[in-house]
């Protein structure tokens, strides 16, 4: 498998705002196809946004996302050791209307009519649609009802960081923390693993605590990504790792979790306990009925759902074997937007599309490690493949990288 060559090449592959294909402008019609996106996360911002900027006003476009405030879950680890807030994570939608002209509507949508093209909203208000694309990120799978106020995931951005900062600012030294990582798939793979990285960190040296623990049980049977960066960071930590250990309930009431573990159901209590549920595609994809078990099945050329034409589904809850992750999201947005405006104007699809997910993972207050996987269209098995895959152990120089990386995909995605 060829690999990236440098930290210039990784830079140069995360570039954003580019796509290879040539976008055809489309011409105008008697009446202005209608796009609708349900989502405005990384991915349903990013299909809008250049759905815009490529298509104008031969195209309009709304955006349902009932919060009017997105937090982005992309450096939202640095929020517990407090060097990052939830407010400098945080992105209006102002340009979206202003500069873009898209229409925005703080709604969620609780029918889909996919025969009549309309969409019904939580107010009783509908909305048609000539396409439809479903962005909406990630729901969880609980294992039994606890107050998840008590016990976080925090993989939202947003309230969910900030009541985990406070849990783990409350701990003294001596008290156990306890992060549980979902079987995969899931959103942002290393994300997990780096949580466990700067909580430990935190706790060890910049709190000096020389008693507190740090426990990690993966329902995986390793660490999914970058193994032995994880792998070397937990050992010089001290935090006990366990791979298959898989989660069978959580009592809010005692902050215990019961797991399987080596054969054997043990229970675990601790000062901070942080269940990360496993995860399935959002509500609005069963709502719509273009899902194959947990996930939705896309055509990888376009994103068009394979179970229901004009239905365009990106991000986290699509089915194609890629990450789910914030810049991958990025990556498949354009993707989608380029192949709805060809749609439109009759040209054939771009038959060779690439992917690019890359990020950086803070293992540290002050280092961090870098990954890139390139996916390409393999026309065989009509799916979308690692082409190629690097990475970079932690350093300083790549923390500092983390934000101008970070910075441009905040900015392509939200300005």
């Amino acid at each position: 498998m060829k690999t990236l060559q440098s930290r210039r090449d990784f830079m140069r592959l995360v570039g954003l705002g580019t796509l290879a294909s040539v976008v055809p402008s489309v011409a105008k019609a008697a009446t202005v196809p209608h796009v609708v996106v349900v989502g405005g996360g990384f991915s349903g911002a990013t299909s809008a946004k250049y759905l815009k900027l490529w298509g104008g006003s031969s195209v309009n476009v709304t955006i349902i996302e009932p919060n009017r405030t997105y937090v982005s879950p992309i450096l939202s680890n640095l929020v517990l050791n407090g060097q990052r807030s939830t407010e400098s994570l945080s992105f209006t939608y102002t340009t979206f209307s202003s500069k873009y002209g898209i229409n925005m509507v703080h709604k969620s949508v609780t029918a889909v009519d996919k025969t009549a093209k309309i969409l019904t909203l939580d107010d009783g208000s509908t909305i048609a649609f000539d396409r439809l694309v479903l962005a909406g990120g990630i729901d969880f799978e609980k294992v039994n009802d606890y107050d998840m106020t008590k016990v976080t995931h925090a993989w939202r951005g947003g309230t969910q960081t900030n009541l985990l900062k406070d849990q783990i600012s409350s701990m003294v030294d001596g008290d156990t923390f306890i992060i549980t990582i979902p079987a995969a798939p899931y959103r942002c793979p290393p994300g997990p693993y780096e949580r466990a990285c700067v909580v430990a960190d935190h706790l060890k040296n910049t709190r000096g605590y020389t008693n507190a623990k740090v426990i990690v049980l993966d329902a995986n049977v390793k660490i999914t990504v970058e193994e032995e960066t994880f792998a070397t960071a937990f050992t010089d930590y001290g935090v006990d790792y366990r791979s298959s250990a898989t989660v069978t309930s959580v009592d809010d009431t005692t902050n215990s979790v019961t797991f399987t573990h080596d054969g054997a159901l043990t229970t675990l209590s601790a000062k901070v306990l942080n269940v990360i549920p496993d995860q399935k595609a959002a509500s609005v994809i069963f709502t719509a009925g273009v899902n194959s078990g947990n996930w939705a099945p896309v055509n990888p050329l376009s994103y068009e759902s394979t179970l229901a034409s004009g239905i365009y589904i990106i991000g986290d809850s699509q089915a194609t074997g890629q990450p789910k992750a914030g810049h991958i999201g990025n990556s498949e947005a354009k993707i989608c937007a380029d192949a709805i405006l060809r749609t439109l104007n009759g040209v054939a699809l771009n038959t060779a599309p690439k992917t690019n997910s890359a990020c950086y993972s803070p293992v540290s207050s002050s280092s961090a490690s870098w990954l890139s996987g390139v996916y390409k269209y393999d026309n065989q098995t009509q799916q979308m493949v690692l082409a190629n895959i690097d990475s970079g152990t932690p350093t300083t120089g790549n923390y500092r990288q983390m934000f101008l990386w970070s910075g441009n995909l905040f900015s392509d995605t939200f300005s």
